[in-house]
C-alpha cells in the first residue's frame, strides 16, 4: 500500500524529534554536527512512496540542513569511483557560513544486552544482532570519514573546488534506544539518554500486556511518533502476527496502547525464543 503525504511527514516530524545520540565529540572523538533548531517544517521535497528508511532519513537530513539559513549543501550521497568500481561514498558535503564540512549521516535504532562486548557502547546492538553502535563507530572512523583524503576523492573535491585539508569532518548520528524491561530509568554515562525511546521484550513476558493493544507498523513508520489513531490489535491478534516475525528472526518494533491510555515503543526480539 502506497504511503500518504501525511505519513510521510509524520515520519519526518519523528525523524526532527529524535536527538543526536551524544553531544558534541564525547564518543569516538566524532563531533556531531548541530543544526539551529527550527519549528518542524512542511516536508516538501522528494516526495517518494516507497523508499526504504536509510534513504528516506537522507532525504529527511538534507531537507532539515536546506531550512538553515548558514546551510549550503555542495553535495549529496556523492558516489567516489576509481573507473567503474564503486569506492564508497561521501554522504554530504556542505558549507556552514562558509566553512566546507564532510558530513555522514546516520540514523540507528539500537537495543541494549550486556552480554554483547564489554563497554556501554559494545552493549548497544541492532535488533537483530547484525550491527552494533562500536561497528559503526569503528567504520566511520576507519573507512567512511578516511574516504575524503581517498586519492579517488581528490578529482571531485578540485570539480567542487574544495580543498581537502581545510574540510571538517562531522557526523549526524540520531538513534532510538531501546533497554530491557527490567532496567527502564537506568542512566547511561555515554550516551544522551533522552534516546530512550522503549524497552524489549522476549516472547515468553508478552503475558505481561495482555490488557494491552498493540500495533506493528512497518519499518519506515518506526521514525513516527506513536500514533493513537491507528488498528490496534488485541492481545490474541497480537501474539499471532508476531510469531510470523519471530519465526524469520526478525524483531519488530511495536506500538503498546496501556489500559490507562499510557502509549510505549517496545520492540519483541527472537534471540532465545524456539517455537518447538
Amino acid at each position: 500500500m502506497s504511503e500518504s503525504f501525511k505519513d510521510i511527514q509524520l515520519q519526518y516530524e519523528g525523524f526532527l524529534k529524535t536527538p543526536l545520540l551524544w553531544k558534541n565529540n564525547t564518543v569516538f572523538e566524532l563531533q556531531q554536527f548541530e543544526v539551529t533548531s527550527k519549528e518542524t517544517q512542511q516536508f516538501n521535497k522528494h516526495k517518494k512512496t516507497e523508499i526504504r528508511l536509510g534513504k528516506r532519513v537522507e532525504q529527511f537530513t538534507f531537507f532539515t540542513f536546506q531550512q538553515d539559513k548558514s546551510i549550503k549543501i555542495v553535495s549529496e550521497n556523492l558516489q567516489i569511483q576509481d573507473g567503474k568500481r564503486t569506492v564508497g561514498e561521501i554522504d554530504c558535503l556542505l558549507l556552514k557560513q562558509e566553512q566546507p564540512f564532510h558530513i555522514e549521516i546516520v540514523y540507528k535504532f539500537y537495543l541494549y544486552d550486556k552480554t554483547v562486548g564489554t563497554t556501554e557502547i559494545e552493549h548497544w546492538i541492532g535488533p537483530n544482532r547484525r550491527d552494533s553502535f562500536h561497528q559503526k563507530l569503528t567504520k566511520l572512523k576507519q573507512k567512511q570519514l578516511p574516504l575524503l583524503q581517498s586519492k579517488y576523492t581528490n578529482q571531485y573535491l578540485e570539480r567542487l573546488k574544495l580543498p581537502s585539508e581545510s574540510i571538517e569532518q562531522n557526523v549526524f548520528f540520531k538513534a532510538q534506544l531501546f533497554v530491557p524491561l527490567a532496567t527502564i530509568g537506568t542512566t547511561f554515562p555515554k550516551i544522551n539518554n533522552n534516546c530512550i525511546y522503549g524497552f524489549y521484550i522476549f516472547y515468553s513476558e508478552i503475558e505481561k500486556f495482555k490488557n494491552c493493544k498493540f500495533y506493528i507498523p512497518t519499518k519506515v513508520d518506526w521514525l513516527k511518533e506513536v500514533q493513537t489513531n491507528c488498528n490496534w490489535l488485541n492481545y490474541e491478534t497480537f501474539k499471532e502476527r508476531i510469531l510470523v516475525f519471530l519465526n524469520s528472526k526478525s524483531a519488530p518494533l511495536c506500538w503498546l496502547k496501556e489500559p490507562n491510555g499510557n502509549f510505549q515503543k517496545f520492540f519483541v526480539v527472537w534471540w532465545n525464543f524456539s517455537n518447538s
